[in-house]
This record gives C-alpha cells, sequence and structure tokens, in this order.
C-alpha cells in the first residue's frame, strides 16, 4: 500500500509500524528515500504515541491495516489477537475523532478513516453462495472474531460520533514481501528448497485469492472515492481449493527450478492434520466496488503466481531475513492456549 500510494498519486504517506516479527524495512527499500515517505515505529495500542503522530503530520487519512493476522498463531495465543486488533483498533479510533473533532471545516470534511478487514469475518460457506456487504458476521477463529470485533467498533464510532469511516473486507492475498508462514509463499520456499509441502486436510478447502498490488489499487480507490459509512467488498474472483494453487505453484517451480533428484515438485505435497475449526469455502461478491466505484481486479491467478514465485526465487536476501526472525516453517495452530 504504501509503494502504491507513493507511484501512482502525489500523496506523502507517513508509515506507522511496531515492527513485529512479520514486519521488514527491506521490503521498502525503494521509497525509503523518497521525500513524500516517512516511518514511525509505534504501536497503534499506543495513544499518547499515535496522538503525537497524528499532531506532527496532521494527515488528511488514515489507512488502518495493523493487525495479527495469522489464523494459526490466534488459535495458539488469541490474547494477541485481542490486544492489537480490538484494543488497538479503538485506541487508534480515539485518536482519529480526537484529531478530526479538532480539524477546520474543509480538512475536517476531506478526512477519511479506512479500516481494512478480511472476509473470514463472514464466516464458511458451503458449495455455494458468496459474500456480499449484507452477509450476517459468523466468525470461527479467534482472528477473525477479533477482527469482526474491531469492524463493530469502526462501525459504531461512525454512527455514533459522526468519524467518516469505510470499512473494507477482501480476499485472501498473495504477493512479492509477504512473510511466509502464509499458503502461498511458504509453499514457494519450502518446495524450492526441497522440502516437504504441508497441505492442511485434503486440501479441499477454497479461498478467494487477490494479488497485492489488486488489493493496494483498491484501496487507494476507496481512499479517493469511498463514502463514509460505507463497506465494500474487494475480491477478484480467483476461487480455487488449496491443493490447487499449490499444485500450480509446483509446476511452476518445476519450471522456474528444476530439481532432477527431487522430479516433480508436487511429489513434496504432504497432507497434515487440518487446523480447528477451519472454514470451508470463502468467495467475495466484488460487485458493489466495481459498479460505484470503478475497480476491478487486472491480474488473473496464474499471472500474479507467476510473478510472486519468480519473486521468492529472485529474493533470497529478504527470504533468509523471514526464516531467521520468524520461525515461519513452525507448526501452528495445534498447541495449548496460552
Amino acid at each position: 500500500m504504501v509503494r502504491n500510494l507513493l507511484q501512482s498519486t502525489q500523496r506523502t504517506v507517513v508509515n506507522v509500524d511496531k515492527l513485529t516479527y512479520a514486519a521488514n524495512l527491506a521490503s521498502l527499500k525503494s521509497v525509503e528515500t523518497n521525500a513524500r515517505y516517512h516511518f514511525e515505529h509505534a504501536d497503534i495500542c499506543d495513544a499518547r504515541r499515535i496522538a503525537d503522530i497524528l499532531a506532527a503530520y496532521r494527515p488528511t487519512a488514515i489507512v488502518h491495516l495493523a493487525a495479527e493476522s495469522h489464523v494459526d498463531r490466534s488459535i495458539d495465543a488469541p490474547a494477541d489477537f485481542i490486544e492489537t486488533n480490538i484494543v488497538g483498533t479503538f485506541a487508534l479510533l480515539q485518536e482519529a475523532r480526537r484529531y478530526w473533532e479538532s480539524q477546520d471545516g474543509s480538512r475536517r470534511d476531506a478526512f477519511r478513516f479506512i479500516h481494512v478487514s478480511t472476509d473470514e469475518v463472514f464466516g464458511s460457506l458451503g458449495a455455494s453462495g458468496v459474500f456480499s456487504e449484507e452477509t450476517a458476521y459468523a466468525p470461527n477463529s479467534p482472528y477473525s472474531a477479533s477482527k469482526a470485533s474491531s469492524d463493530h467498533l469502526v462501525r459504531a464510532w461512525h454512527a455514533t460520533f459522526g468519524l467518516p469511516t469505510i470499512i473494507t473486507n477482501c480476499g485472501n492475498n498473495f504477493g512479492p514481501c509477504q512473510f511466509p508462514e502464509k499458503l502461498i509463499p511458504l509453499a514457494i520456499l519450502q518446495g524450492s528448497a526441497g522440502r516437504k509441502i504441508p497441505v492442511y486436510g485434503r486440501g479441499e478447502n477454497i479461498r478467494d485469492w487477490i494479488f497485492v498490488d489488486d488489493h493496494a489499487a483498491a484501496l487507494t480507490r476507496v481512499l479517493d472515492k469511498g463514502v463514509p459509512g460505507e463497506t465494500y467488498n474487494i475480491g477478484a474472483r480467483n476461487e480455487r481449493r488449496n491443493i490447487d494453487v499449490i499444485r500450480l505453484i509446483c509446476g511452476l517451480l518445476d519450471e522456474m527450478t528444476p530439481n532432477a533428484t527431487i522430479g516433480k515438485h508436487e511429489s513434496l505435497i504432504d497432507f497434515v492434520p487440518d487446523r480447528p475449526g477451519h472454514d470451508l469455502r470463502y468467495a467475495i461478491d466484488p460487485g458493489k466496488i466495481e459498479r460505484t466505484l470503478g475497480w476491478r481486479a487486472s491480474k488473473t491467478m496464474e499471472a500474479a503466481l507467476r510473478t510472486t514465485v519468480r519473486w521468492y526465487l529472485d529474493n533470497p536476501q529478504w527470504c533468509e531475513r523471514a526464516r531467521r526472525e520468524g520461525e515461519f516453517a513452525v507448526r501452528r495452530g495445534l498447541g495449548a492456549a496460552r
């Protein structure tokens, strides 16, 4: 999102990040010397620090992407998700409200608070149907429950205090610079190293995938044209079974990094015990954002996946840093709560 805003708009961007295990400032190497880019190391739960940042930079908008996001980690350590996703969102809303109320007429009218959420708040679909903006919430994991809670806070701050908030709910993101605990980068790095590629259950779970650049472009469109109080579902109409995504990755690895010892990379697929409460299927109807804001995903799943595999193969130093700092290949989601 930072890179997209700097490349496609003339906005000045202040990146506020706690720098947890999944953060990597090397991902912003291409923009770190840009005069319109600023970095602030801060926790959104720290209300005083957030207030100081708002006073110093006087932003015209807040795009709230800060979250703990890995479902497996939420099963093992839900407290981290409650703290960041719920308490942190509350703190950010409070400081945003105070800041917004202090602005004069034109700046107050122009201000926006974009809250970036997930389709997981809607729960699990059966074999048919799609999530729309009117779908009832039914979260099934500590992660999705924490994001559903934060969505409700954002709605309430708009309804009660008039804060000009907008909520977006997107599908599963993938692309360059994603921390490799997530399915696609984990499969790429495991497979390219000749290690087993874990697949939960039989790989029958279906996700609606969106390339990260498409998602960033959608958020920029919401920032520019979205209507306060509205919710927009962001999707690319890319439903795929997990096992089919993995097989696509294996085929790309066969092509890009052939290994005579391994043979076909599909031989590395390892079906492992499923996570508790694993939602069967997600599917997003992006019709509203397509009709009202004129945004539509530009990348096909196959083209975006090719770009993604190539990026991870071409950036071993970034991947090694992620491996050292995050233990991304450790199985989570089956341990005792703490």
